[in-house]
This record gives structure tokens, sequence and C-alpha cells, in this order.
């Protein structure tokens, strides 16, 4: 990488302030036409950046007068001249229009860039939460277990 700035970090500091403003083109703009998502609300998969400029507009919509603050925490990533991996904890706050904290959750993810020229685009993402065994409920809240 010699002295550039980690592509993970760079697109999730992009990310989140795509989500904040709630610009789905700055938002789409981080992934590959074919990329390949495994989100864990709603569907399964999702593939090419028409499906997920699709999620993206409905999930900007959906917040009315709302924002989303996306905080990344425990980053960590693996660099190569033509891939970046990278996961971390996101924790996603809506806030109301006046700034009161409304909800919270936390959510694992991953993602894999691809090096194009001077440019990296997310072409894998996938999120998660782990699921517990007897209710088969979804643990949205990180609990530090390393």
């Amino acid at each position: 990488m010699n002295n550039q700035i980690d592509p993970v970090i760079k697109m999730i500091e992009a990310y989140k302030a795509a989500v904040l403003a709630k610009n789905v083109d700055a938002f789409c703009a981080l992934y590959a036409a074919d990329v390949h998502i495994f989100d864990m609300w709603g569907q399964w998969s999702m593939r090419g950046i028409d499906a997920w400029r699709a999620m993206a507009q409905g999930w900007f919509a959906s917040l009315d007068t709302e924002q989303v603050i996306v905080d990344a925490n425990h980053i960590e990533s693996v660099i190569t001249d033509e891939l970046a991996v990278g996961h971390a904890i996101f924790t996603y706050t809506a806030v109301s229009a006046e700034g009161e904290k409304l909800r919270s959750l936390d959510n694992r993810i991953t993602v894999v860039l691809k090096r194009t020229g001077d440019s990296w685009k997310v072409i894998h993402e996938h999120t998660s939460a782990p699921i517990d065994h007897a209710t088969l409920k979804a643990n949205l809240k990180y609990a530090d277990s390393d």
C-alpha cells in the first residue's frame, strides 16, 4: 500500500457520509456494477448495482425526516495490489430531525473491494448478526466476546 489510505477505511468513511446525507448516488458509487450483496435485511441476496440502488432508495425514503448516523468500530483489513478485504462492527443510530436518538442496532459487515485503475469498488458485501439458537432471534447489540 505504501503510504496510501486504506481503501476499506476510505470506503467506510464515504459510506457513513452517504448514509447520513441519504445520498443514493454517493452510496451506490462505492459499489461495482456487478456487486453481490448478502444483506441481513429482507432479501437473501442482491446482485448488481440496480438491485442495490433500489434497496438504498427504499431505505432512505423510509426515513422521512430522520437521519442515520453510522459508527464503525473494530475495523480490520487486509490489502493486496488488487483486492482489499475488511470487516467491522457498524452501529446504525436513527435520529430525529431535532437530533433525538430514536433507535440503534449493531451489524457485522465484511466487504471485498477490487482495484480498478486508481479506484476501489465493493464487489461483495456481507452483513450479519448472531442468531440465538433457542429463540432464533437476531442479536442486534454488539457484545465484545473476543
